[in-house]
């Protein structure tokens, strides 16, 4: 079941590309008007496309798609099938004769989930762009998020099945912000709004679930050498408001704030988490800064919970639906 999530935001269209068999997948927005971009890298272990474009002092300030990939820095060429579609339709940076569409792109480390010598390329991303609608979105183990893991602070036999969430906040006054995040991340996932564990490291017995920041301080702990090196969360987020590239690499700064509320620890040396965001400036009133970054930070965090709570296990790895109790050791 999908929800509207960030296709809330008028001129953006999300489409996907899922392989369940080799569990791995791209996940393509499209903001084929052109939009104003920002990113922000906090991760220490990135795999990135076209993100120091979007920094402030330089040319470009337009983007046109961004692609969520899986396949580690292999995924990174399902960006040329993006370009492609767009140069068939003659969108993107006005070099004269030439249309250069610009596509930042971020990949997660999904390989040997299940087959880590299929990863999405040209052709993967391409399709994603054909499926690219601006109506629900799927969510849970599909697109960028269908080898997706959590919770990794033990090794992977004992980690959760992580995914792709979106949702949309609402600010009352025609301002909205939508967020999407594949959730691949080495930490737990959290309810920010209560603080429960929704996916921990699994207990000796399966079932139970350690509160993985808890696990990570405590003293004698020495398990995260030997824990899988494979981790990213990376994700979108979009505003109707006119954002100037300042701007909107603020929101992508904040973007981490709401990463942080539903992960924990985030940003480790193991993870190689980025946010983009996206400003269509389809809404032209006075921004409130501070209203659109906190609504920012909970979107995000509300699309993390989503993306864990809605995946399907796959490779062994089971999801939270499947397991049979989620006490807190």
């Amino acid at each position: 079941m999908g929800s509207d999530g960030v296709t809330g935001v008028p001129g953006i269209r999300v489409g996907q590309y899922t392989d369940v068999h080799a569990a791995t997948g791209c996940t393509v927005l499209l903001c084929e008007d052109g939009t104003v971009g920002g990113v922000d890298v906090r991760g220490s272990a990135p795999g990135t496309r076209e993100t120091d474009l979007l920094r402030p002092s330089n040319l470009v300030s337009e983007v046109h798609a961004v692609l969520l990939s899986g396949g580690s820095a292999f995924g990174l060429d399902a960006a040329g099938g993006v370009m492609r579609y767009l140069e068939e339709r003659g969108v993107g940076f006005d070099f004269g004769d030439h249309p250069v569409p610009i596509v930042p792109a971020a990949v997660l480390f999904d390989l040997g989930v299940v087959d880590g010598s299929v990863r999405p390329g040209p052709d993967e991303g391409y399709v994603a762009c054909l499926n690219a609608t601006d109506g629900p979105v799927a969510e849970g183990s599909v697109g960028a998020g269908t080898g997706a893991t959590v919770s990794k602070l033990l090794g992977m036999n004992r980690a959760v099945k992580g995914g792709i969430g979106t949702d949309l906040a609402e600010l009352g006054d025609g301002t909205v912000v939508g967020a999407i995040v594949a959730v691949n991340a080495l930490g737990g996932v959290f309810d920010p709004d209560t603080g429960q564990v929704i996916a921990g490291p699994r207990t000796d017995e399966g079932h139970a679930m350690h509160d993985s920041l808890e696990l990570v301080v405590a003293p004698g702990f020495r398990e995260l050498q030997s824990a899988a090196s494979g981790n990213t969360t990376i994700g979108v987020v979009a505003t109707n408001s006119r954002l100037n590239v300042e701007q909107a690499n603020k929101l992508a700064q904040v973007a981490h704030d709401g990463l942080a509320m539903a992960i924990r620890p985030a940003h480790t040396m193991r993870d190689g988490d980025t946010m983009f965001a996206l400003a269509t400036g389809t809404d032209d009133r006075r921004v409130d800064m501070d209203r659109l970054c906190a609504a920012t930070a909970l979107s995000v965090s509300r699309s993390i919970v989503r993306a864990v709570v809605r995946a399907e296990g796959i490779g062994g790895i089971p999801s939270v639906r499947e397991l049979a109790n989620n006490d807190v050791s």
